[in-house]
């Protein structure tokens, strides 16, 4: 999954209850992030491991492992978290999964059969998840997740421009939201062999939506807004001037154009 060490926990609680809610299908209401680190002869750390809980409030342990090579050993090294966690979770039940982004067909099994051993977990080949199928969800959440999916015959610059660009029509005017989404798609991304800069493709984005007449239209009504306050205050400095020469009310309105009202909570204020 990359360097951990530079991500938020924030971004990993959005990936877990995403992964759970568009890959898995299960309904999770409360994600608590767990540290998973445990020290043998070799450091080994799980994806992600979090304590969630479903709508019906029973608390359980989701452990994610995102794998994009065919590793023939995967099944006894899902064991082994498994027992990492339950050593660490006494009481709590355990979900697995395998998300497998590889670029090459799935050749991995879903668990082990030995003699008095049957070991069984989740195995989600996103080869065989079609990303339209989480394009069509009204959520960025699902849209950032289609990286990971099959393109159907779409380049990679196409279905990131595609994200993108629905991100920024999303986030418009929020850009720490959307600097949020952009990372999240950045940390997918790095699990996929393609090269296209998302941060490159962001900007050039932003430019096409800067040349849009919506866009030129609103800087210009931002424009004319600030015109008019100038306007404004300056109509009100010259009401409060003409006040302390001590001109009468109908004289200063026909000067400035203010209103009455306007006017005698001037002179109210200039008498305070």
């Amino acid at each position: 999954m990359g360097d951990k060490d530079i991500l938020s926990k924030s971004i990993f609680k959005a990936l877990v209850r995403d992964f759970a809610t568009y890959l898995f299908h299960l309904p999770v209401v409360e994600v608590k992030l767990l540290e998973t680190a445990q020290q043998r002869v070799e450091e080994r750390r799980a994806d992600l491991v979090a304590k969630v809980a479903l709508a019906d409030g029973l608390p359980f342990i989701l452990h994610i492992e995102i794998q994009n090579d065919n590793l023939a050993v995967m099944p006894v090294r899902m064991l082994r978290y498994l027992t990492d966690i339950l050593l660490e979770n006494p009481g709590l039940p355990v979900r697995q999964y395998l998300v497998y982004i590889g670029k090459k067909p799935l050749g991995m099994a879903d668990g082990l059969n030995l003699p008095g051993l049957a070991y069984r977990y989740e195995l989600i080949d996103m080869h065989r998840v079609d990303a339209e199928s989480l394009l069509r969800q009204d959520a960025p959440d699902a849209w950032v997740l289609a990286i990971l999916c099959d393109f159907r015959g779409r380049t990679p610059r196409e279905l990131v421009h595609g994200i993108l660009e629905r991100l920024v029509r999303e986030f418009w005017g929020q850009p720490g939201k959307l600097r949020e989404y952009v990372r999240m798609l950045e940390i997918l991304g790095s699990n996929r062999d393609f090269e296209v800069d998302i941060e490159e493709e962001l900007e050039m984005l932003k430019i096409e939506y800067e040349k849009l007449p919506t866009y030129r239209m609103g800087l210009k009504k931002g424009e004319q807004l600030g015109e008019e306050k100038g306007v404004a205050k300056e109509k009100i400095e010259s009401a409060r001037a003409m006040l302390a020469l001590g001109f009468d009310s109908t004289q200063i309105a026909l000067v400035t154009k203010l209103p009455m009202v306007e006017i005698e909570r001037l002179r109210t204020e200039n008498s305070q």
